[in-house]
């Protein structure tokens, strides 16, 4: 067999003077027998994946679950179907149905077959016990995949972590509810694609351990969408056990809907396939192909209601009744690229939001112009004041950790007035974009640093890596914020009196979203 030691010791360098030396221990005997045609024992039957020069071992498109097709439409995930042959495992599996959207590129073709997880491992020594970091995608809950080239998990996998990401059902496959299904069980599930996540954490306390990983330290992280099924892992009664702490990237304020109009939303959507409304039944809407339901009218939010989410998260938070397990919560500079999406017409944002009382000229007196303002007001009502209002509540039962970053890679400086929303994941993973450039030596040595903060905290339960900046827990009588720019540093109160004032939308009739909605260019 090739020696590969020589190699080992390459890559250590590259990263070291990248900033992100890997700390895994060289492969021990076993491990590198099986080098060259990596064979993993799962409940399901043997798989075989591939190994990279890092060395990193990888497996892809494994089933979690059945196909959800034909009758297991819109119901709970069922067990995977078992196989006896070595199952290639070198190849994403297909993505889950879904619009085409502008930024995500897909490595599969959507499929409604599509329950599958992948695998970034430094060793199959199954004593190992390796800090296990399972990844959420995003994407509004109608788009993404665990397989995008910007969740690859090889750096992380490199400083000894095993990194798993999946794929969940997406809008109207997903997030569903109907009067049919109501009918054929009553106060059933709605939010099936949390029901996948759940699954995919049950797969990986019954298999990661073949792959080196300890099922009793998993932690869950993710961005956006992938951010708020994180802090539902963490509210849902049904899913203690499965994980033993959580980073949520850019949640957004979203109170999910009612199951009445999840119902009524479902109606509406029959009646768009061409089925009679609410009185389509379960046969008519199962039989209906699968690339019908990729539209996103009516199926972009979850709902409160089932037995997964019995309130909202934020209440879940509010009442104390979510995991009391650690957590990192945060946001970035400039989120608002989020609602250029929506064409929103950022100048008239604080005349709108005075009109509703909310005195944003006294809170943002610095500001420039009212575009720059509307930003900012648009940010820190969705983002920011969120990720202080979860840290606070949650920090009354858990270490909780607040960040804000505001590092734009060196290339995207000129283009760019702050991190765009999903910005910090290049850093988290160590993955270029064509959307940023060429990383230069100093955002890789940033991605490192972010990467050894996300470790440690998987490792140990703090995010305390070695010769780092001290990140200080925060909470609602010492409120802490570690700031990812330029220097690496702790803010105390930072932007509090912006976030104060926009508190108001947690507990107010005023909608934050209509307020967004009525800036919509026309």
């Amino acid at each position: 067999m090739k020696n590969i030691f020589p190699t080992i010791l390459l890559f250590a360098i590259l990263l070291s003077a990248c900033g992100a030396a890997p700390t895994v221990a060289p492969p021990t005997d076993a491990e590198s027998d099986a080098m060259s045609a990596p064979v993993v024992e799962t409940q399901s039957g043997r798989v075989q994946g591939t190994v990279t020069d890092s060395p990193v071992f990888v497996f892809k498109g494994i089933p979690y679950a059945a196909p959800p097709i034909g009758e297991l439409r819109w119901k709970l995930p069922q067990p995977p179907v078992s196989w006896t042959d070595v199952r290639n495992a070198t190849e994403f599996g297909a993505a889950c149905v879904q619009p085409s959207s502008p930024g995500i590129v897909l490595t599969t073709p959507p499929s409604e077959d599509c329950l599958t997880v992948n695998i970034w491992t430094p060793g199959l020594d199954a004593n190992a016990k390796r800090p296990v970091m399972v990844w959420i995608h995003g994407g509004g809950f109608t788009s993404g995949a665990g397989s995008e080239a910007l969740y690859d998990g090889r750096l992380l996998a490199a400083r000894g972590a095993v990194v798993v990401t999946f794929n969940y059902r997406l809008g109207a496959l997903g997030f569903f509810s109907h009067p049919a299904l109501e009918g054929e069980t009553p106060e059933g599930p709605v939010n099936f694609g949390w029901y996948d996540q759940r699954a995919a954490l049950q797969w990986v306390q019954q298999n990661i351990t073949a792959f080196g990983g300890n099922p009793q330290n998993v932690t869950i992280f993710g961005e956006s969408a992938g951010a708020g099924s994180v802090l539902a892992l963490f509210a849902s009664p049904l899913t203690r056990g499965l994980f033993q702490r959580g980073i949520a990237e850019s949640f957004t304020l979203s109170a999910g809907r009612t199951r009445e109009q999840a119902n009524t939303d479902g109606a509406n959507f029959a009646t768009a396939l061409g089925l009679n409304g609410a009185q389509a039944t379960v046969a008519e809407l199962r039989a209906t192909p699968a690339e019908k339901f990729a539209g996103t009218a009516g199926t972009s939010d979850f709902t409160i209601g089932d037995s997964y989410l019995p309130q909202s998260i934020l209440a879940s938070f509010e009442n104390g009744v979510e995991a009391p397990l650690p957590l990192i919560i945060g946001s970035n500079s400039d989120e608002t690229a989020f609602f250029d999406l929506f064409g929103v017409n950022m100048s008239i944002v604080p005349q709108k939001f005075e009109e509703a009382g909310i005195p944003v000229k006294e809170l943002y007196s610095d500001s420039v112009d009212d575009k720059n303002l509307g930003r900012y007001i648009l940010r820190d009502t969705f983002f920011t004041m969120m990720a202080r209002h979860i840290a606070e509540q949650h920090s009354q039962r858990a270490a909780t950790w607040r960040y804000y970053f505001s590092y734009l890679p060196v290339n995207a400086r000129a283009a760019m007035p702050g991190v765009p929303h999903g910005g910090e994941l290049p850093f988290v993973f160590g993955t270029e974009t064509p959307a940023f450039g060429a990383f230069t030596p100093a955002d890789w040595e940033m991605s490192g640093r972010v990467m050894d903060y996300w470790y440690a905290f998987a490792l140990t339960g703090t995010p305390e890596p070695v010769g780092a900046p001290t990140w200080l827990p925060t909470s609602a009588g010492n409120d802490q914020t570690m700031m990812f720019g330029e220097k690496i540093e702790m803010q105390p109160d930072f932007l509090r009196k912006q976030t104060d004032g926009l508190l108001v939308f947690l507990q107010s009739p005023i909608s934050a979203w209509l307020l967004m909605y009525s800036c919509i260019s026309q």
